[in-house]
Parts: C-alpha cells; sequence; structure tokens
C-alpha cells in the first residue's frame, strides 16, 4: 500500500510539474538549467523545448494510467518485488533521455531506461520472459556499446559533448558539405537509435519481447521505449546531421518507407491481438520517420503530431488488449469472439482506437497524417506518401480483424470472466482514447504547440541560440 500511495502522488506530481513546463515553455521559449553551476558548453544542461516539453507531458500521462492500470492487473507477486520503484525508475531514464542538452547524459538516461526495462521485463519469472530477456538483454548491450563508439568518435571530430555545442561546431566544418566521416557517424547513430527505436531491419528483437511482459508494462515500452528511439534519431538528425540530406536523410526515408511495409505485413499475417498491435508499432516508427526524412516544416509538424497521437494511442490499445486477454485467457483471435455482446463499452472503446490508429478522420492519426503525406508530396517524395497513405488501410484491416472476430459471432463463454475488474481496468484506456479523440477533433487548439516544436527541429539555431546564450 505504501509503494502504491508514494507511485500515485509521485505522478500525480510529476504531471502536473511537466503541464506547467509545457506552459512556461509556450509564453518564455526553452528552457535551460546548467547543473551545478557550469555554463554551457562546460557543464552539463537540460534543455526543454517544446517537442520535449511535450513528450515528457505525455509520458508522464500515460504512466500515470498505466500506474492505475497496474493496480488491479500486475499482481501481489510482481508488486512485492518492486514494480512501482522500478516503474518510476524507467520514467526517470525516458524523462531524462527527452530533456538532456548533452549527448553522453542521453546515453546515460537510455541506461537507466534500459536497466528499468530488463527487470520490468523479467519480473514475474515465466518462461516466456526469461527467454526473451535473454534477447533482449543481449541486442540492447551490443547498442549501447556502439553507442560509446559513436559518441567517442563525434567527440574526437568536434570536441564538445553539449548538443547545441556539437551543432554549431559541425556547422562550421561544413560550410562546404558534411565530411565523410560525420556521415559515418550519423549512419553510426542511425543504428543505435534504430535497434532502440526498431526501425527496419533493426525491430527483429522486439515482437518476441514486447510480447512476454504483462498488459500495463507492455502498454509502457509500446508507448514509450520505442519512442526515445524515435526521439533521438529526430533530434540528432535535425540538429546535428542536416547538412548532408543527399545520403543521410535518403537512407532515413528508405528505412523508414521499409519500416512501414515490414510492418504492415506482419500486422496482417498474424492472428495474435498482442502481435497485430506490436507489429503496428513498427508502422508508426516508419511513418513518424519518413517525415522526419523529409524535412520540411510540414512534414516535421506532421511527425510530432503523430508521434504523440501514437503513443496515447498505442498504450490505450495494449491496455484494451490486456482486458481482452484478461477475460478470455488467451491472446490468440481464432479462440475469441462474441466479447460486444457482454462487454460493449469494451467493444465500442476498441473501435474507436482503431478508427484512431487507421488515421480515419477526424481522429488524431488522420492529422498527423495528413501533414506528413502533404508534407511528402511537397518534397516530391511521391512513392513514399503514396505508401504512407496506403498504410492507412491496411493498419485499418489488420486491428479491424480483431474487432470482427474478437467482438462480433458467437458469444462465448471464459473461465475465470467473472473475477475480471473491467470496469477499473477500462477507466485508463478510455481516458486515453478520449484524449486522442480531443487531440483530433481540437487539433486547432494543439497545433500551436506542435507548430513550436517543429520550428525548433526545422531551424537548429533556436536550439543552439537558446542553451549557449549565443
Amino acid at each position: 500500500m505504501a509503494q502504491r500511495v508514494t507511485a500515485v502522488f509521485s505522478s500525480i506530481a510529476t504531471l502536473i510539474v511537466s503541464f506547467l513546463n509545457v506552459q512556461k515553455v509556450k509564453n518564455a521559449g526553452i528552457q535551460t538549467l546548467n547543473i551545478s553551476s557550469w555554463d554551457a558548453p562546460f557543464g552539463i544542461t537540460l534543455v526543454s523545448d517544446m517537442f520535449s516539453a511535450i513528450l515528457v507531458f505525455t509520458t508522464s500521462l500515460i504512466a500515470f494510467l498505466c500506474l492505475l492500470y497496474s493496480f488491479k492487473a500486475i499482481g501481489e507477486a510482481r508488486e512485492k518485488y518492486y514494480y512501482y520503484p522500478v516503474f518510476h525508475f524507467l520514467l526517470v531514464g525516458v524523462n531524462g533521455a527527452f530533456t538532456t542538452g548533452d549527448i553522453f547524459n542521453l546515453f546515460v538516461f537510455f541506461e537507466v531506461m534500459l536497466m528499468s526495462s530488463y527487470v520490468l521485463l523479467v519480473l514475474g519469472g515465466t518462461k516466456i520472459q526469461l527467454r526473451e530477456s535473454i534477447k533482449y538483454l543481449l541486442v540492447n548491450i551490443i547498442s549501447s556499446a556502439l553507442f560509446v563508439i559513436a559518441v567517442a568518435y563525434l567527440y574526437s571530430v568536434v570536441g564538445t559533448l553539449n548538443m547545441a555545442h556539437i551543432s554549431a561546431r559541425i556547422s562550421e566544418v561544413s560550410t562546404n558539405g558534411m565530411p565523410g566521416i560525420l556521415t559515418v557517424i550519423a549512419v553510426l547513430f542511425l543504428i543505435v537509435f534504430g535497434i532502440k527505436g526498431a526501425i527496419f531491419p533493426l525491430y527483429f528483437w522486439m515482437p518476441g519481447s514486447y510480447y512476454a511482459p504483462p498488459a500495463p508494462v507492455l502498454a509502457l515500452f509500446g508507448a514509450l521505449l520505442t519512442k526515445v528511439g524515435v526521439y533521438s534519431i529526430t533530434r540528432t538528425y535535425t540538429l546535428f546531421f542536416y547538412h548532408d540530406r543527399d545520403f543521410t536523410f535518403q537512407l532515413l526515408s528508405i528505412l523508414a518507407i521499409l519500416s512501414v511495409v515490414a510492418g504492415v505485413i506482419g500486422a496482417i499475417a498474424y492472428w495474435d491481438v498482442k502481435k497485430i498491435i506490436i507489429y503496428n508499432i513498427i508502422v508508426a516508427i516508419g511513418v513518424i520517420l519518413y517525415g522526419v526524412s523529409v524535412m520540411n516544416p510540414t512534414a516535421i509538424t506532421g511527425s510530432v503530431y503523430y508521434l504523440i497521437h501514437d503513443m496515447l494511442i498505442k498504450a490505450a490499445l495494449f491496455l484494451l488488449v490486456g482486458v481482452i486477454v484478461a477475460i478470455t485467457g488467451t491472446s490468440n483471435l481464432k479462440q475469441i469472439s462474441g466479447l460486444i455482446t457482454r462487454y460493449p463499452g469494451l467493444g465500442w472503446t476498441f473501435f474507436i482506437a482503431a478508427l484512431s490508429l487507421a488515421g480515419i478522420p477526424p481522429l488524431s492519426g488522420f492529422v498527423g497524417k495528413l501533414l506528413i503525406v502533404q508534407g511528402g508530396a511537397a518534397g516530391e517524395s511521391y512513392i513514399g506518401a503514396g505508401l504512407v497513405l496506403m498504410s492507412s488501410l491496411l493498419v485499418l484491416f489488420s486491428v479491424m480483424k480483431i474487432f470482427i472476430h474478437g467482438f462480433w459471432g458467437q458469444t462465448r463463454f471464459y473461465k475465470g470472466e467473472d473475477k475480471v475488474p473491467v470496469k477499473w481496468l477500462l477507466i485508463s484506456p478510455v481516458i486515453l482514447v478520449v484524449m486522442s479523440a480531443l487531440f483530433g477533433v481540437g487539433s486547432e487548439s494543439f497545433l500551436p504547440y506542435i507548430s513550436q516544436a517543429a520550428e525548433t527541429l526545422t531551424d537548429p539555431r533556436i536550439y543552439i541560440e537558446a542553451v549557449l546564450k549565443e
């Protein structure tokens, strides 16, 4: 009980502070904090621009709702082994990664996040968790080693770790085009963050690893962990490596499009409700990074918008899938049917979430994807824009397969379903779906915030001047 009370109090406090920070950045511009009074670029600086501030607020909201869900879903066995403290250590890593202005500290916060995720993945000790945790651990150890190597190479070229200062130094040496060594470093960072963000072909570890943990942990992983990788690619490519778009951004575009294709194929192929939503993570990552690769204001705005949308809706869908599995005792879609007869709230909430995921207007997925497609067309990237648009239909098919086969058809009765606290478990996903719907319907109210975030990404000088006080 003490762990629960402390966890709720700290989550509410974080949510309030992160909301106030968004408003502060909106009104007063980028906020910086120099640790131990060492001015940038010599000390470690925390930087909160609108992009990071929105991500921290969204993370805090999702975490709070996953926490409420956990009270009835995680079980005493996991609670007894410090589930809630590890839960919050994960948030320290995620929010730290979004906020740090130091590239080495980004590595440090990645490690805090990953160490917490190792514990959450294995907590419970089931056979599948232990098997998948080994693969997850090995992949991330290799990724972390590559991260340190990439940072070391970058430091050897620019002589600084402050991200704003790195950008300024790269601009100085790239007046006649970006040197080859920086292009190599850019590809190294893409590999590192691509493993963590699960882009094609580096997503091989994710379907199995994310399948293993319980629903609230899966929701956290699906909504937050891969998005830290996406954030890191977006931040480094828009702040550091934007001088050589012919190669680095073209490579990012190709991998993003292939991620969309691979994710759609997986989502359509499987009849497991968890796997269908997990493969849709890969689709969303591809869509977001395609917008980043186009690198014009419209596409970047769409990518930021779609990123926030996807965090909300993926968390909602994984929590809803958790309710389905709790009721039926299985994630095999062929063994589920007729749920809407006795659980209409669950059914219609899932239906709205499915429409939002696919980008059906006027829900939030439509706004972000429309801007990305418009940006792609403006940048004459017609093939990519067409594939992103086409993916909406296939994503809709994959999630409607769950709705049609799982909620309609012959009503079945499942062993132990009367013991499942469905009403409590629905609170968190319903709030997330409502927030996602408002994010789409009320897009005019949210676009000024998203546009401010995109402005910093498209014009690195804003970030540099705010941090270095030039």
